[in-house]
């Protein structure tokens, strides 16, 4: 790897890998392609290690022209595929967009890296890295074994059929052209710099300020928590050591229950905010209504990428949370940043308005603590 593309680099998944980039690699190059819409922010990308190889673009993988030109102009050998729309609430209500970015943008994505790849002579270092969910595979049943990579598709909403959708294009694309791909399917993220819509952040924010704590339904949805930066040295793996067609599964090792991370983030805010007016912060849970198609349970089987490759997740839930948490208090700049550039109350209040009534009030959060360094 010289020249690595990382489309949706400023959206939270994206931007902690290139700053682990970074760090692992400094000789590389990195272009970041990043439409910044609600989701994503340059503020996302502030101290970066090693800016002289970093090279911020701003453009729509949904544009082709700007795409191929990215690929030519950097000379681009390896690209990184974040970008995607990836909320489920905001695929129910709104899955057009869905369908426009994660596949549409994806064979745009793809088509330009065929052309380039081709043109170049068919290099056998070129890699397009694809990152995916494990929603692609649908619920699994409480005793069901975990996910394989063997695991047939059966998406349930929006979200994860565009995703399935854009895996298929990935894997079509390497059979008929020969295109050098990888794929990962990853569990929840977790960790710095999350856009406070989802559910750890936005449980979080919500304590600190007193706030309802809505969680959907009984609040024993089962899912599997991988902390980011775990993620990110799972992506740098398979690029490095991952044989060209092959998918590995990226996960946390764990099963915790959505009520049990909330309860587990109150318990956290308790012991370090003790002074809170809001302690114990567990008071605030309310259950609200579910949303339609909601998966029960995923879990990762992460077998294939620890035997071949030796990766595995060097966060527990426990210690990550704690991280996460601890990062939301001393960052409050990005908060206020994040807020004030995108939509986030406007997005919360209509989501679960109808939901819980005044479950969350649709004003601008305080600062949780002090600035960050």
């Amino acid at each position: 790897m010289k020249n690595i593309l990382v489309t949706g680099g400023a959206g939270f998944i994206g931007a902690n890998f290139i700053r682990h980039l970074l760090k692992q690699q400094p000789t590389v190059r990195v272009v970041n392609l990043d439409a910044l819409t609600y989701a994503g922010s340059l503020e996302n990308l502030r101290d970066l290690p090693a800016t002289d190889h970093y090279t911020f673009v701003q453009g729509n993988i949904c544009d082709g022209t700007t795409v191929a030109a990215v690929l030519r102009d950097h000379n681009i050998d390896t690209i990184v595929h974040f970008a995607a729309e990836s909320h489920v609430d905001r695929s129910i209500t709104g899955p057009g967009q869905f369908i426009q970015t994660n596949v549409v943008g994806t064979y745009t994505l793809l088509e330009a890296a065929r052309q380039t790849w081709s043109s170049a002579g068919q290099p056998p270092a070129f890699r397009f890295h694809h990152v995916s969910t494990d929603e692609v595979f649908g619920s699994l049943l409480p005793q069901a074994p975990a996910f394989t990579e063997a695991h047939p598709y059966d998406p349930s909403s929006p979200y994860s059929a565009s995703k399935a959708a854009s895996d298929h294009l990935v894997r079509a694309y390497a059979r008929t052209y020969g295109l050098p791909v990888t794929i990962t399917n990853c569990s929840n993220n977790y960790g710095p710099y999350q856009f406070p819509e989802k559910l750890i952040p936005l449980m979080i924010l919500n304590a600190l300020n007193g706030r309802p704590l809505p969680v959907y339904g009984d609040g024993q949805q089962v899912r599997d928590w991988l902390y980011v930066e775990d993620h990110c040295e799972a992506v740098l793996t398979v690029l490095q050591r991952g044989r060209v067609g092959e998918t590995y599964n990226v996960g946390g090792d764990n099963q915790p229950a959505n009520l049990e991370i909330v309860q587990q983030i109150c318990a956290l805010l308790d012991e370090l905010r003790p002074a809170s007016p809001h302690v114990p912060h567990a008071g605030l849970i309310k259950f609200v209504t579910d949303r339609p198609g909601h998966d029960r349970r995923y879990a990762m089987d992460i077998t294939k990428i620890r035997r071949e490759l030796g990766w595995e997740p060097r966060h527990p839930l426990s210690r990550g949370l704690r991280q996460t948490v601890q990062w939301y208090l001393a960052h409050g700049d990005w908060i206020q940043a994040i807020q004030h550039q995108h939509e986030y109350s406007q997005w919360i209040a209509q989501n679960y308005a109808h939901r819980a009534g005044d479950a969350v009030a649709a004003k601008p959060l305080a600062q949780p603590g002090a600035k960050s360094s």
